[in-house]
């Protein structure tokens, strides 16, 4: 394994661990909206930690620019459910 490999493996177990960080706060926090906030916020810096060491690992700068583009379109959505879920949360009268 050359260095850009062992960089690569480093971000994707890295982001697997904030993924795992994610589940773990929306299993153990008390109230939806910290269990919202705990899974998209570490759900994002895992997919993008996942993304840089996917990126690091392909082919083509191509390969590369795509993952971070489907990076930013999933950053967008998961901001955009969240807050029509914290939004729901809050008429529903669970906020």
């Amino acid at each position: 394994m050359n260095a850009v490999e062992v960089v690569a493996a480093g971000f994707l177990l890295l982001g697997a661990g904030f993924f795992t960080a994610g589940t773990v706060g929306l299993v153990r926090f008390p109230d939806p909206h910290t269990q919202l906030h705990a899974l998209t916020k570490a759900d994002n810096l895992g997919l993008g930690l996942v993304t840089i060491g996917l990126a690091l690992a392909s082919a083509s700068p191509w390969i590369a620019a795509k993952l971070l583009l489907i990076w930013g379109l999933a950053l967008a959505a998961a901001t955009t459910a969240a807050h029509l879920i914290a939004d729901h949360l809050d008429r529903a009268g669970r906020g």
